[in-house]
């Protein structure tokens, strides 16, 4: 791939920050001096929602690798305060740096990456941080949840697990999501959560496993359902539950009408939701969300089984999935879409790159602006990094290379990133 700018032709106040971020630079122990900073904040930030932590690490010692499920901003509170009294090095994505500033990040231990791009330089940095004795903190996900349950996994853990040749341990937490769902993040539900630190393997255990057995283990302790875990716990959100639901339940089960714009302007959209719940505005068929996560439908006669069987977020969700992918196999298979382009090469931070295309086809996606052409094939990425409301700019998603993140946004009427995800994981899948 060429590279992604032409620094002749961009002004020179951006040249400064044009530099790719540097994947070679090792990581550092975490500064000892900011730890107890670390742990007081996260003990700060959590103590409202009462977490408790459970540990089970059968007798091991660091380093070990800890795998972590993701499914909001509190899982960052929740590590050190888990692995307490150790620390521990973080991969961490590139706009984590941006966001906080590279010294910090450095001086916390994080070691940098870009979502959905294999590097073998992160592996490598993880080796680095083993030789001095450090644990090594992987969220597999790579985002945060869009309906409560998993994302999609890697199929490389076993392997790294493997090459890493350490004990691996399972980091797993209830309620991150439940308090602060990705569809609104702007205001915080009171919900309780719980965290498992638990030892999958130890050392000796590894050596008569296979990377196969590693993976299909690592991949079922990683699974979760947050409604199930609320229903199951009688945990019960009143306020802000449904707040934003709409942009990850998109499409209505009854009339098949989908949100097909980015943004929310009223007119726009068939879909909607309020506090208590989602609406469609085609049909008027209505859904409660009770204070224990379930979906009740009303509004309208005649509802189907299967309409009614959606009860809750995670089943509308996998719903929307396969009619994402029944339409794409059923359609002429590429798609255009008019998009405006943010980089960011580096933790300085964004730059405009303007107005250009994003072409969707059977292969790969191709962005086009200014004098260059990128081409991201769909057999080297895992999934596609959805954002609803990004720095309060509306929906996008976020392609990179090694050198760079692209967020696109479009007011295209048929730009849909929950839509582009479900899609875009299905090639990968069968990419040739």
């Amino acid at each position: 791939m060429k590279r992604e700018f032409n620094i002749h032709k961009m002004k020179k106040k951006q040249t400064d920050h044009i530099k790719p971020f540097d994947m070679h630079i090792p990581p550092k122990n975490q500064n000892p001096f900011l730890m107890p900073l670390i742990w007081l904040g996260s003990y700060a930030l959590t103590r409202k929602n009462h977490l408790r932590i459970t540990k089970n690490l059968r007798g091991i010692r660091p380093p070990f690798l800890v795998i972590a499920t993701h499914q909001g901003f509190s899982d960052y509170y929740i590590a050190p305060l888990a692995l307490f009294p150790y620390r521990a090095n973080y991969v961490s994505d590139v706009e984590g740096y941006a966001a906080f500033g590279e010294w910090l990040y450095r001086s916390i231990g994080c070691i940098g990456k870009r979502r959905f791009v294999p590097d073998v330089n992160v592996v490598l940095n993880m080796k680095k941080c083993i030789r001095m004795k450090q644990n090594v903190v992987v969220y597999p996900e790579s985002r945060h949840c869009n309906a409560g349950t998993t994302s999609y996994l890697p199929d490389n853990l076993g392997k790294l697990a493997k090459y890493l040749n350490i004990p691996v341990v399972i980091l797993s937490a209830h309620g991150s999501y439940l308090e602060s769902p990705f569809w609104d993040e702007e205001y915080s539900r009171k919900a309780p959560i719980t965290a498992k630190l638990e030892c999958l393997y130890t050392k000796d255990e590894m050596i008569n496993a296979s990377e196969e057995e590693i993976q299909k283990k690592i991949a079922g302790a990683l699974q979760y359902d947050e409604y199930a875990w609320q229903q199951e716990n009688k945990i019960c959100l009143k306020r802000n539950r449904a707040n934003g639901l709409h942009k990850v339940l998109y499409q209505c089960p009854h009339c098949k009408s989908k949100n097909t714009l980015s943004n929310d302007t009223p007119g726009n959209i068939m879909m909607t939701s309020d506090e208590k719940g989602i609406r469609c505005g085609v049909c008027h068929a209505m859904w409660n969300l009770t204070t224990l996560g379930e979906l009740e439908c009303s509004g309208t006669e005649n509802l189907s089984a299967d309409t009614k069987a959606l009860r809750t977020i995670p089943l509308w969700y996998e719903w929307e999935r396969s009619c994402a992918i029944d339409e794409w196999n059923s359609s002429n298979r590429e798609i255009v879409y008019s998009v405006h382009v943010e980089a960011l090469p580096n933790s300085k931070g964004f730059i405009d790159c303007g107005r250009g295309t994003l072409v969707f086809n059977q292969d790969a996606f191709i962005l086009t602006f200014a004098d260059q052409r990128l081409v991201f094939p769909h057999r080297i990425r895992e999934s596609v990094q959805t954002e609803y409301n990004y720095k309060g700019k509306g929906m996008c998603i976020v392609l990179s290379t090694q050198d760079n993140c692209y967020y696109i946004y479009s007011e295209d009427r048929h730009f849909n990133p929950t839509w582009m995800q479900f899609v875009g994981e299905y090639l990968y899948q069968h990419a040739d």
